[in-house]
């Protein structure tokens, strides 16, 4: 006989997975059906864990193939129709041993067949359906309106029909899965199954309560939902805040490999394998226990609220929930006392335990109370140029005193009773403190006003060839406050880090976070004050000493870049350099010179062999020919004088080449 398992606990994650325990009895060998959606088969093939707690054991676990229905039930050898569904079930199972009650009595034989026969009522005849029955040697016929028990012999027959109508069943559930567990035992016994299916994430909100003169209070509740096809009736259920990891194998299809094909060929006897000895025993591997269900322990309660600057009532606020009656901080500590969660640490999880049972019907949603605790906290402003430009923002400085791990969710917060804003709240781990901003401070009023400029050298590095002036760029960033409000206010002023660092006459922060400075300001009621941050980064200008002149080393000197023997070796580079450029216009005016002469050497010897015979022409001839040995001689004299300056001109740039990289100073100005 088939037997159920309701659901008695109910663990929901953060990441979109649940797990679920169920248990129930089975006697003797029963069989155990639960029915799951056909996209969660994958998730529950995964991590399915079945236990016979008392002794039994499970011999299988099938369920539903991957076949679709149609295709199921064309392989059934059992088919009934929507209309005639009896007769036509008698009609398939012919030669099947059946045993009929008929009036009073039983009836054992196997079935010829079915046939209809015309039976007179009173003038009329009625054509009736009549079953016949090989019974030993005899051939009786029933008629099947006074058959009251039909009842199948054959275990083949049986087991087809049930097969068709169990498939028949499950197509009212399309996307619904059966998988059955098949148990071995004797006597009554539980049996204990657990699985992960995809769940709904659980979602957190919270409400803040301020009161004057009194710690504020923290309510928070969990948002389950229940999408599945079975009620939640009293489980035990926990929650968990965290990121494990999870994902999804296809278990479900199957799966096929393509085979290499092998073809038979003919080989020789094969020798004797013998195996290579092994340098040692390799030592049995046991298998550990682990525990397979975690216990939740109750934490202690949380320590005592530190007494602190208490949150203010807004002025004209009532303090009670109407005239003569409670107020409602009163009636939520009293219903607060009865929140109890039970709490515990899995690694770097955290779980909440609900310490009562819980009931969720099919496709609802409950709010489940899993917090009810003062903290330490109180009302400050904090201001965020991006957030909004003119006013800052009125926050809690929530530290989270609750001694749990708060997660993160939507946040309503009431004042004096009156609704005041809301917010959101990120993950908060134990003593963690937190902004929780919820409404603008329209009582105060902030300007800002930037500036920037170079500040002076503060350190020189004579290096490698070049003067590199270190300086501070110097950012100042002025926010004026103005307190509108008749009360003193804190106000802590977010300031972006964008690389600078703060100068050295900069107060340090309250606070630093990856982004931003927080700076913490005192503001007297109705008085404006003004706050300036300085920062600063460094600058770099870089001089190559091998083209500076007097006047930038006349400007070194001054500015104490370079002390005296830095700049008298500077002057001598410079020298060098002067020497090494007039060497090189020697050069140039030398090489001009020389092309000058051979463009008229060129002209000479044209004119030479254009002259005619004759006693004129051979005067004038000779003339050219003594003008040509003079550009000679002088062709000679200044190859020698550039040889002469080139080397002088190669040895004076190795000099200023040396002298320049010899050159080293650092100077803390």
């Amino acid at each position: 006989m088939p037997t159920s398992l309701s659901i008695r606990r109910v663990v929901l994650y953060k990441h979109g997975v649940g797990y679920f325990e169920r248990r129930g009895s089975v006697t003797g060998s029963d069989t155990l059906h639960l029915d799951f959606k056909a996209r969660d088969m994958n998730d529950v093939l995964k991590s399915l864990t079945v236990l016979d707690l008392s002794g039994g054991s499970v011999s299988a676990v099938s369920y539903d193939s991957t076949k679709p229905l149609e295709q199921l039930l064309a392989e059934a050898t059992i088919r009934i129709p929507e209309d005639g569904s009896l007769t036509a079930l008698l009609g398939q199972i012919k030669g099947a041993r059946v045993r009929a009650r008929v009036g009073g009595g039983q009836v054992e034989g196997a079935i010829i067949g079915l046939e209809s026969l015309a039976v007179a009522a009173g003038e009329t005849s009625v054509v009736r359906p009549f079953l016949s029955l090989l019974v030993g040697a005899s051939l009786r016929t029933f008629d099947v309106l006074d058959i009251t028990e039909l009842e199948f012999l054959d275990e083949a027959v049986r087991k087809d029909l049930e097969f068709y109508l169990a498939t028949v069943l499950s197509s009212y559930k399309k996307d619904s899965k059966r998988m059955s567990i098949l148990t071995a035992g004797e006597g009554e016994r539980e049996v204990f199954v657990s699985y992960v299916v995809e769940a709904p994430v659980w979602k957190t909100s919270y409400r803040i309560l301020l009161d004057e003169g009194e710690s504020p209070l923290l309510q928070g509740w969990a948002l389950v939902d229940n999408t599945g096809d079975e009620d939640w009736v009293d489980v035990e259920l926990a929650l968990v805040a965290g990121l494990p990891v999870s994902f999804v194998h296809d278990l479900y299809n199957p799966r096929y490999m393509k085979r290499p094909v092998v073809e038979v060929r003919t080989e020789a006897a094969a020798a004797p394998v013998i195996p290579e000895e092994s340098y040692a025993s390799a030592p049995a591997v046991m298998d550990e226990e682990r525990e397979a269900m975690p216990m939740m322990a109750e934490m202690a309660p949380a320590p005592a609220m530190a007494p602190g600057r208490s949150l203010k009532r807004s002025k004209g606020g009532a303090s009670s929930g109407g005239p003569g009656g409670p107020r409602l901080r009163d009636v939520l500590e009293q219903q607060g006392a009865k929140v109890t969660t039970l709490t515990k640490d899995v690694g770097d999880l955290f779980e909440y335990g609900v310490d009562r049972p819980v009931t969720v019907h099919r496709n609802q949603s409950a709010l489940v109370p899993i917090l009810h605790k003062p903290f330490e906290g109180r009302r400050v402003l904090l201001y965020n140029r991006a957030t909004r430009e003119k006013n800052p923002m009125a926050c809690i400085e929530l530290k989270n005193t609750t001694g749990l791990t708060l997660e993160g969710g939507p946040v309503t917060v009431t004042e004096d009773e009156r609704y005041v804003g809301e917010a959101m709240l990120d993950t908060m781990k134990p003593q963690d403190t937190r902004f929780v901003p919820y409404a603008v401070e329209l009582g105060c009023v902030v300007s800002v006003e930037e500036g920037a400029e170079d500040g002076p050298v503060f350190r020189v590095v004579v290096s490698h060839g070049s003067l590199m002036a270190e300086y501070h760029n110097v950012r100042r960033t002025t926010y004026v406050v103005r307190n509108k409000a008749p009360r003193p206010q804190v106000l802590f002023i977010e300031h972006p880090r964008i690389g600078w660092e703060l100068a050295k006459d900069m107060p340090a922060p309250e606070e630093t976070t990856d982004g931003f400075w927080r700076f913490k300001r005192t503001l007297a009621a109705g008085a404006q004050e003004t706050f300036v941050v300085s920062e600063r980064t460094t600058g770099h200008r870089h001089y190559a000493l091998s083209s500076v002149g007097p006047d930038d080393v006349a400007f070194f000197l001054s500015q104490r870049y370079v002390d005296k023997a830095m700049s008298d070796a500077l002057r001598e580079v410079i020298a060098i350099r002067e020497r090494v450029a007039t060497l090189t216009r020697d050069e140039q005016q030398l090489t001009q010179e020389r092309a000058q002469l051979f463009k008229d050497q060129e002209r000479i010897r044209s004119n030479i062999e254009s002259l005619k015979s004759g006693v004129s022409q051979r005067e004038l001839a000779e003339r050219f020919v003594a003008k040509l040995n003079e550009q000679e001689d002088r062709l000679e004299a200044i190859a020698r004088e550039l040889e002469r300056l080139a080397k002088e001109r190669q040895a004076a740039q190795e000099e200023l080449h040396r002298r320049v990289q010899s050159l080293s100073l650092v100077s803390n100005l």
